[in-house]
């Protein structure tokens, strides 16, 4: 897996690409805590070359989300291949976590209050 971080504004995004499972899942985590204790409250996931996800990777982005909610931050998740949004709404997690189609729409979400 592929991390490519930039920052817009206040805005981080994380382009991710490859597989997202339990051997690259800590390595995300990394990357988005670290940014965090930076100052980091807006984070857009660019889920468009990640290939494929497991529930370690799932873990990374809910447990992302629930750090940021009682910071008044957000997270977005944006142009995810229709197999790996699957995953997401098997899970239910696409109930609770913005799933945008292009990353201009999670930008414009992510700078939401």
């Amino acid at each position: 897996m592929d991390i490519i971080e930039t920052k817009q504004d206040d805005i981080t995004v994380f382009s991710i690409s490859g597989r997202l499972d339990s051997g690259s899942s800590p390595e995300l985590d990394k990357h988005i805590m670290l940014a965090m204790e930076s100052g980091a409250r807006r984070i857009v996931v660019d889920c468009q070359k990640l290939d494929y996800i497991t529930s370690a990777g799932l873990r990374v982005i809910v447990k992302t989300a629930k750090k940021l909610t009682p910071e008044n931050g957000k997270i977005v998740l944006c142009a995810m291949a229709d197999y790996v949004k699957e995953v997401f709404e098997i899970a239910g997690f696409d109930a609770f976590l913005p799933i945008v189609p292009a990353i201009e729409d999670a930008m414009a979400m992510a700078g939401k209050a």
